[in-house]
């Protein structure tokens, strides 16, 4: 199940899936940070499925607690209502039910609740697996030694400097970082984006929330996942490194290593 980890045990141990033809190695881990007295992070390792998620709560308030509480029950029990069906449809419907049951929680609250949601679902055989993005939480992949960004920030700092309104490390760009567009309890109940992607063996993918992407450059991730260790020790590394850099927000990752599966011996 979903949960908040602390400070003092951010890890939990690798787990290893088997999907198909391919084996997953999968940790993730969250820290507090040192911004936030507590984590409104959330962060999901399905026990069973192959399914990661993360969710970044908005604001420090009784509504980032709840959005993304709500949020990761919802989308996770939707998943695993509908399997083995997993598609652009299902995971499409999956979100709606999700920005329905946050609405409804934040009805009685005074105040913003919405959150962010990043979330990579693989197929049964294996071979496929589907990111659906709201919000600015975000997915890498390492694949042959080159890191890419998967996901689109649904920002208007995003917008602003892919078309060139400024710099990205702006006055400006910075203000609009906190303007998200699309999320989780937004009152028009905006769609994610749902993108197919192959599973391969030996992509490593990253979902994590922008207390790990704002505070580590692009070569800093890029060589914290590409050192061959237990994906535990390469999620631990990853935020101690947030830490060492300031630890302004939350931070939260999710790290899968695709392997093929070998055949057990006859």
């Amino acid at each position: 199940m979903f949960r908040r980890r602390s400070l003092d045990r951010p890890v939990d141990a690798t787990r290893r899936l088997a999907v198909g033809r391919l084996t997953l190695e999968i940790a993730g881990g969250s820290v507090v940070g040192h911004r936030y007295p507590e984590n409104f992070d959330v962060l999901h390792v399905d026990p069973e499925l192959p399914l990661v998620a993360v969710a970044d709560g908005m604001g420090d308030g009784e509504g980032s607690r709840v959005a993304g509480a709500t949020a990761m029950s919802t989308f996770v029990a939707e998943v695993r209502a509908g399997w083995p069906a997993v598609g652009a449809r299902e995971l499409r419907a999956a979100t709606t039910e999700t920005q329905l049951r946050v609405r409804q929680a934040g009805a009685a609250l005074t105040g913003l609740t919405g959150c962010t949601l990043t979330a990579l679902v693989g197929e049964p055989d294996g071979g496929q697996g589907w990111l659906v993005q709201l919000g600015d939480s975000r997915a890498y992949r390492l694949r042959d030694g080159l890191l890419e960004l998967m996901t689109v920030d649904h920002t208007m700092a995003w917008l602003g400097v892919l078309h060139g309104w400024w710099p990205a490390t702006s006055p400006e760009a910075a203000r609009a970082r906190y303007q998200l567009l699309r999320y989780v309890g937004h009152p028009d109940k905006p769609e994610p984006d749902v993108l197919a992607v192959p599973l391969r063996t030996g992509d490593t993918w990253l979902l994590c929330t922008d207390g790990v992407s704002d505070q580590l450059g692009y070569h800093r991730l890029r060589d914290l996942l590409a050192a061959r260790r237990d994906p535990a020790r390469t999620v631990e590394a990853l935020l101690s490194a947030t830490l060492d850099e300031g630890g302004d927000d939350n931070a939260t990752a999710v790290m899968v290593r695709v392997h093929p599966t070998v055949p057990t011996p006859r």
